[in-house]
């Protein structure tokens, strides 16, 4: 899955970031361009489990 975070900006937003996806799958695979402030993530988790949790935690994503 693939998400946009418009207001991930710096390398701590980007560590906060993969924080709630490995709260929702431990074993999850995040790859992060803060240049283009893109996501990839590789997970068993559903995509509404991690898009909830990244809007709870003040990182809204859009689905790309």
């Amino acid at each position: 899955m693939k998400f946009e975070i418009l207001n991930m900006n710096c390398g701590g937003c980007a560590k906060g970031v993969t924080a709630t996806i490995k709260e929702v799958d431990p074993n999850a695979e995040v790859n992060i361009d803060l240049d283009t402030k893109l996501v990839d993530v590789t997970t068993t988790a559903s995509l509404d489990a991690v898009k909830s949790a990244l809007e709870e935690d003040g990182f809204p994503p859009t689905i790309k």
